[in-house]
């Protein structure tokens, strides 16, 4: 369930640790995570009182309430379910539960959200609500924007974070997210790393954990290994290493998929320093080294290097009534190297003058992305005529510089190198005043773009407004909220869409045109929603949350590749070698999506049971009123979940059904049903085992957004995974 950190009944504050398999001793160790127990976390870079927070801990083991997470992403401290738009929160418990092995599979449940990944699973790009590539969702690790793009026929952007590194994952859906940085009218996921303050317990000096985990499927291991020390009350510091070693996997038909198999070695480190009683540094590095083959055929044609190191420095300031100092500087610096060396002699294109030529074995193609980032606000909280105000002002600078390069045919001309500095400034206020609450803002953003030949250039100002009423004082209805929102997004366009050239390097050749007066895109959002939560309903203790909104989003000058032809007068594609067409990006009138979501939970004693959903429909309008299916729209979902305790919360079993509707004009899509079950057992201080089964009824599925619209990507079949992990400490 991605709606709030349903750490209910607050089981002891150690619930992390365990003790390694038999059968995985002889794997290189590693670290687990599992100490989700710990008290509500602040919001991004707010200081958690220590005294507060062993107080929360101490009521957690006396058996009360932990509910509702503020999200890492709000800047005004709220909470999924106080947050007037579509919020979601998955914390650490939930997390362990689904024993992630790569990136998407953190996302299940989220409505809204979908991951697109090649076979092997490690690269993501995440879609929300129909829109992906070329930062539309804003991917941020730790503050640190993850702008990798290589272009392919695959995904357009990928980022790469071990879910063994993550202690929490934070989503907002649509463009309201303006507080966080351009180009994000898709939404924002923030993916919060872990802190030595969430490993060890309040009475530790030092903790450490390994974990080792099989897989069935794939035949993979996980090693995994935390250590955290306590320098003194003020400055703490944790490492994380893991590694996993997969081999292919069988999809739900039995058969190998080739080239799913990969091994991967990602790291972490983070210090937290609290100068003064009301401040924090945070200083973070959370690194990834890759490699496998690339397949054509099922022969290897290509061997892949990939490095991404993301570089993070975080500080808060805030004075002791919280009124008018509220500070937060982010800086950050991600850099993401890919090298590609051909195996075997290749039949290629020319990328300049497209004739057919031979890439002989052992030539390289390089894609590097390094992305510097900037981030400042402040919250001001003050009254005037009884009305309260959080008034959040700042600005944020990115910049992309993007290497690409070498003989390996043209690939480098998919992602053609340029530089990108996205900039902006905004206000918001947000106002409360007994049954309402109203929610005002401006964001100014700018843009610019240039390689050796072309350069490009905009501003925009996009306004947000929020009305949110809470009308019921009675008893069953007082829990109940609504709200409607009018917001704005404004996304330029990447380097890649406005410089891309160079002719199509393998299979056919054609040319690629770049398009220097591409205009940005433009997000006009129309939400209405309701938030729901409610205590003590059936019995002492339980609580109801619930959370819906109906969106419409048009996307004016929406952006998307087309095919020109030489014959259309004024098309600007010329003749040449190969098949006689050109490719090029170019703006659409708009794209229209609307759709559902909602994201609900009941949670009491004996366990918990949650529903999310999420229809979206989505179509592109060209300048001439021609309609097409989008290609980006993913399955409309339907989860549940169910989760049983036992053993004074020792115990926790359940399971997961998910529905899959296919999307319309995906050729190869179908309907699909996945069954998935765990099982987690805290046998001591020091022992955690845990059990999954995913897919359990062994479906032959497809990811809509996988492949292409004719040729289908299928997913694993059944795979168990058996873990355990050993914590230990002093």
């Amino acid at each position: 369930m991605g709606l709030m950190n349903w750490e209910w009944r607050g089981r002891a504050a150690t619930n992390g640790g365990a003790a390694l398999l038999a059968s995985v001793a002889a794997i290189a160790l590693s670290a687990p995570s599992a100490h989700g127990q710990q008290a509500a976390q602040p919001a991004a870079g707010q200081q958690a009182d220590q005294s507060k927070k062993i107080d929360e801990e101490k009521a957690a083991q006396a058996g009360a309430t932990l509910l509702d997470k503020v999200l890492v992403i709000s800047r005004t401290g709220e909470t999924a379910i106080e947050s007037l738009a579509s919020a979601s929160h998955v914390g650490q418990e939930q997390l362990d539960r689904r024993m992630a092995t790569t990136p998407n599979e953190m996302l299940l449940g989220i409505p809204g959200v979908a991951a697109q990944a090649d076979a092997r699973r490690v690269s993501t790009s995440i879609n929300i609500r129909g829109l992906q590539d070329f930062g539309r969702v804003a991917v941020i690790v730790d503050g640190a924007r993850q702008d990798f793009q290589r272009s392919d026929h695959g995904t357009q952007s990928t980022f790469y974070i071990d879910p063994e590194l993550v202690k929490s994952v934070d989503v907002i859906r649509g463009p309201v997210a303006n507080t966080y940085g351009s180009g994000a009218i898709g939404g924002v996921v923030f993916f919060d790393t872990k802190d030595a303050e969430d490993f060890l317990r309040p009475e530790e000096i030092w903790a450490g954990s390994v974990t080792g985990r099989y897989e069935s499927n794939g035949k993979g291991w996980t090693t995994s290994a935390t250590g955290a020390y306590r320098f003194n009350e003020n400055w703490d510091a944790l490492a994380n290493i893991v590694y996993r070693n997969y081999d292919d996997y069988r999809h739900g038909g039995g058969d190998t998929v080739k080239g799913t198999g990969f091994d991967v070695l990602s790291g972490l480190l983070k210090t937290t320093l609290r100068p003064t009683d009301n401040s924090e540094l945070k200083l973070g590095w959370v690194g990834s080294s890759d490699g496998w083959k690339e397949t054509a055929g099922g022969v290897p044609v290509n061997d892949v290097d990939l490095k991404s190191n993301t570089f993070t420095a975080r500080y808060n300031i805030t004075d002791e009534d919280k009124s008018w100092l509220d500070l937060h500087i982010n800086t950050s610096y991600n850099k993401t190297n890919l090298d590609l060396t051909s195996l075997v002699p290749q039949n290629r294109f020319d990328p300049v003058t497209g004739l057919p030529i031979v890439v002989p074995a052992g030539s390289q193609s390089t894609f590097d992305v390094g992305t510097t980032g900037i981030d400042i606000w402040n919250t001001s909280r003050f009254e005037t005529g009884g009305i309260a105000h959080e008034l959040t002002y700042g600005g944020d600078w990115v910049g992309d510089n993007v290497k690409t390069g070498g003989a390996a045919g043209g690939d480098s001309f998919y992602t053609p190198s340029g530089k990108r500095n996205v900039s902006g400034a905004y206000v918001q206020d947000k106002l409360a005043w007994d049954w309402l609450e109203v929610i005002a803002g401006l964001r100014y953003d700018s843009y610019s773009l240039k390689d050796d030949t072309h350069e490009a250039s905009g501003d925009r100002v996009s306004p947000r407004v929020t009305v949110g009423v809470s009308p019921f004082e009675t008893a069953g209805l007082a829990g109940l909220q609504l709200y409607g929102t009018y917001a704005e997004g404004y996304r330029p366009p990447s380097i890649t869409e406005t410089l891309i050239s160079g002719n199509h390097p393998a299979g056919v050749s054609f040319p690629f045109l770049p398009n220097p007066n591409l205009r940005p895109e433009t997000g006009k959002t129309i939400e209405f929603g309701v938030n729901y939560k409610q205590n003590d309903i059936v019995e002492a203790g339980d609580a109801l949350r619930f959370k819906a909104a109906y969106f419409n989003n048009n996307v004016e000058d929406f952006i998307d590749g087309v095919t020109l032809s030489p014959f259309a007068p004024g098309s600007g594609c010329p003749f040449g070698p190969g098949i006689p067409i050109c490719f090029q990006y170019q703006n659409f009138a708009k794209a229209k999506i609307d759709g559902f979501e909602l994201e609900s939970v009941y949670d009491t004693a004996w366990g918990y049971a949650g529903l999310s959903a999420s229809f979206i429909d989505g179509r592109t309008i060209s300048y001439k009123g021609a309609e097409a299916d989008l290609a980006t729209i993913p399955s409309s979902q339907a989860t549940a979940q169910l989760g049983l305790r036992f053993l004074e919360d020792k115990l926790t079993v359940g399971g997961e059904v998910q529905y899959n509707g296919k999307p319309k004009g995906n050729l190869v899509a179908k309907d699909y049903t996945l069954v998935n079950a765990f099982a987690s057992y805290q046998a001591t201080d020091a022992l955690k085992v845990d059990f999954r089964a995913d897919n359990l009824f062994d479906v032959k599925y497809a990811n809509p957004l996988n492949g292409s619209t004719t040729v289908a990507v299928y997913e694993p079949g059944i795979t168990l995974k058996l873990a355990a992990t050993m914590r230990f400490g002093g």
